[in-house]
């Protein structure tokens, strides 16, 4: 979105104003919708700008105290002033005006500008207490933006239920084939010029936004660490989003959790990483009840935030059929992550070992690794083992034995039985 301006010296002098004319009782002015707009903002900044603002003007007029109960206002578990709700914007820009008052209470709707951008919301409240008793909050991110100039990512929370991701690796650790990285080139490509595909070309009319690609293949094949390498060359953040926060059993909820995802990541330029996709990204059932028909809403509902979101989306999952085929319709690639070849299996052992360790003379240790079917997570998983275990030993030289062990715990961790190719 356009990021939003705001004056702050001139919408605190504005609002001061306005609060001690409630406060004395005064008559009071209309608004323009952009100057109503601004000074919502303003309330919701407050405390993160002065924390006593509130109680300092309270005290100034109602130097006896009492119960306040039409400014609303709660109190916090650190803050020691008074956290506005919609009950104090709309007696501060509405006060007895039951016209106002309902303006600000449809400005703080979930389809409101600014509820809608993921800038401002109020918190749920009890069930049967009013909507507008709820506190009202910022993002944190626009309390960076307005403060500083500056968005911050967001913070995992029930609110962003997703996480930054990194990798120190690089294409050259990444061992897949020829034409799977061919495919994966044409990501990073659209990564790098989308925006001049779109704005400056005027393909924005003719496409759809965004690029939505699935990554289907065994767990530990590199369809993670393609994702975060992917942004690192990018400069692009990744997020892999947490499915278990996301899915809810209550109805309608899995969609609220969606929308407030989509909203964070609108007009962001991030890389959104769904793993084990199939969890939400799955086949829709036939409708036996009323859970069944919201969850095939649900999925509908995603179907289309996908759709109408503006950067990658990437869906992982280790097989491709679980995928509802409405959601394959729409993907611009659909990428297969093979189980690695013997060849491809040696050369992810001989990239995983560090240059300063020593293997057991007269033996090819990437070899041997080579001759059980692993993923490349897998032997990463061996290489780390056997890396630990030759420090342990005092000599930094891998055994044989060492690796061995390594592999077997790797077969029997996935429930299949270990038989040592070394022997006979």
């Amino acid at each position: 979105m356009d990021k939003k301006r705001l004056n702050i010296a001139e919408s605190i002098q504005r609002l001061t104003n306005i609060l001690e004319s409630r406060l004395k009782a005064e008559g009071f002015t209309e608004y323009f919708d952009k100057e109503l707009e601004d000074l919502l903002l303003t309330i919701a900044l407050m405390p993160h700008l002065k924390p006593d603002y509130f109680t300092r003007i309270i005290q100034k007029y109602m130097p006896q105290g009492g119960d306040f109960v039409e400014f609303g206002g709660v109190k916090g578990k650190n803050h020691r002033g008074i956290l506005p709700t919609g009950e104090t914007a709309q007696y501060i820009l509405g006060g007895i005006d039951y016209n106002l008052r309902l303006k600000v209470a449809n400005m703080l709707q979930d389809e409101a500008y600014l509820v809608k951008e993921g800038i401002l919301y109020l918190e749920t409240v009890p069930e049967g207490e009013p909507m507008m008793s709820g506190k009202l909050v910022m993002a944190q991110d626009y309390v960076d933006f307005y403060l500083t100039g500056k968005r911050s990512k967001p913070k995992f929370s029930s609110n962003f239920p997703a996480r930054e991701i990194f990798t120190e690796m690089d294409w050259e650790d990444l061992v897949l084939s020829k034409d799977v990285l061919e495919q994966i080139q044409e990501l990073q490509i659209w990564l790098n010029h989308h925006t001049k595909l779109f704005n400056d070309w005027g393909l924005a009319r003719k496409l759809k936004p965004g690029y939505r690609t699935l990554f289907h293949g065994p767990s530990g094949t590199g369809k993670t660490l393609t994702a975060t390498l992917l942004g690192k060359h990018t400069g692009k953040p990744v997020f892999r989003v947490d499915l278990s926060t996301v899915v809810s059993k209550y109805i309608g909820e899995t969609e609220k959790n969606l929308e407030r995802l989509f909203t964070k990541a609108r007009n962001r330029d991030w890389i959104l990483f769904f793993d084990e996709a199939d969890a939400i990204f799955g086949k829709r059932t036939g409708v036996k009840d009323a859970h069944d028909r919201f969850a095939n809403q649900e999925v509908s509902y995603l179907l289309q935030r996908v759709e109408d979101f503006d950067g990658l989306v990437i869906l992982s999952s280790n097989f491709k059929s679980n995928i509802d085929d409405a959601f394959l319709r729409r993907f611009n690639s659909i990428i297969k992550f093979p189980f690695p070849t013997r060849e491809e299996r040696k050369s992810i052992a001989q990239k995983g070992f560090p240059v300063e360790v020593k293997f057991e003379e007269n033996l090819d240790i990437p070899e041997i690794i080579s001759g059980y079917e692993l993923s490349g997570g897998n032997i990463m998983n061996v290489v780390q083992f056997s890396c630990l275990q030759a420090i342990e030993g005092g000599d930094d030289v891998v055994l044989q034995d060492m690796v061995l062990k390594g592999i077997r715990r790797e077969i029997e961790k996935e429930g299949k039985m270990f038989h040592n190719k070394s022997v006979g």
